[in-house]
């Protein structure tokens, strides 16, 4: 009977002893970090570039716009008057430029060259009525005032030869090259005004910068627009993303570009595919300047999980719970963010 109370001690001594080392033997690590978080949506608050009375309203909230689409309009009336105006100065000008460039015509040449030759027979005339007169004078048959007449007229006609062989001179050279700088300048100078009034009436007009939904409209039509005044939210669909937290122990085992999978707890068979974009320098809180080592661990980093385009991200909405799975430990070398989920 004491050797049975024996064996039966030693059995159970034996049961307690496997059962305690295997309480205490370690779990098997996880091969995925499993987190929760909430998604979140780039948004944008568009308003007009320019001031002005809104003139329409193209869309209305919850509708889908496609990058570049008009949703509204500023009455242009004034900028567009503008823009008729110096675009006929633009047309004036560069037609003075031309007339510069060309230079002078073949018969305005012509007419200089006339005119000298003109000038030339009259001094010649001049010069023989003052060659008689002398011979007078000195003969004594005319007094010497017709003479000094003579010689005036003379001296008139010379100067006269002198002046039509400049602006012949002139008319050859055509326009002087300050002159055609200048007429360059003016004419970049109102060309760079039509530019501003197109760009101003161009203006008149929000486009969507990318494809989103329209998530309010806080302007209506005759409200006066102003480039700090919003005039739609938009909703963008690119690049959805997981507000995420690491724990500490996990952040050395999960790297920027990491691959990673989203699942929303209203559809939990689909699995999003994924990626870590951004992992916050430095933990939520400032941490005690005396820690334990319970503390350390339980610091927390915020994580950014960017759904892939294409792996149905259009049906994850702004604040929606999900659960990020992240496989730790992938070789950076081997990192393919968006490849599909496992």
């Amino acid at each position: 009977m004491t050797r049975l109370l024996l064996v039966v001690v030693l059995l159970l001594a034996g049961m307690g002893a496997g059962l305690w080392f295997a309480q205490q033997a370690p779990e098997p690590a996880a091969r995925d970090l499993v987190l929760h978080g909430n998604m979140d949506i780039r948004q944008a608050a568009l308003a007009f570039d320019a001031s002005g009375r809104i003139e329409r309203m193209l869309v209305e909230e919850g509708e889908t716009v496609a990058p570049g689409q008009t949703l509204a309009t500023l009455d242009t009336t004034r900028a567009r008057l503008a823009l008729a105006e110096a675009r006929a100065r633009v047309d004036v000008q560069r037609a003075a430029l031309a007339r510069l460039e060309a230079g002078s015509r073949p018969e305005e040449i012509r007419q200089a060259a006339a005119e000298l030759a003109a000038a030339r027979v009259a001094a010649r005339d001049a010069r023989q009525v003052l060659d008689r007169q002398l011979e007078l004078v000195a003969k004594r048959f005319a007094p010497e005032q017709q003479a000094d007449s003579a010689r005036n007229a003379f001296d008139a006609a010379t100067q006269r030869v002198q002046a039509a062989s400049e602006l012949h001179r002139l008319a050859v050279l055509g326009p002087r090259q300050e002159d055609l700088v200048v007429a360059r300048a003016t004419l970049a100078a109102q060309q760079a005004e039509v530019a501003r009034l197109e760009h101003e009436v161009a203006q008149g007009a929000l486009l969507a910068p990318a494809a989103g939904v329209i998530e309010s409209r806080v302007a209506e039509a005759g409200d006066m627009a102003t480039p700090t005044r919003t005039v739609y939210v938009l909703t963008l669909n690119d690049k959805p993303w997981a507000r995420v937290y690491l724990p500490e122990p996990a952040l050395g085992r999960v790297a920027r570009g990491a691959r990673a999978t989203i699942v929303s707890d209203g559809a939990p068979e689909r699995r999003h595919a994924a990626w870590v974009g951004y992992v916050a320098p430095v933990a939520e809180f400032t941490p005690k300047n005396v820690e334990t080592t319970e503390l350390r661990t339980s610091l927390v980093y915020q994580a950014r999980v960017y759904a892939c385009a294409g792996s149905g991200a259009e049906v994850l909405r702004q604040g929606m719970p999900v659960t990020v799975h992240i496989p730790y430990d992938q070789p950076l070398t081997a990192t393919q963010p968006c490849a599909p989920p496992p």
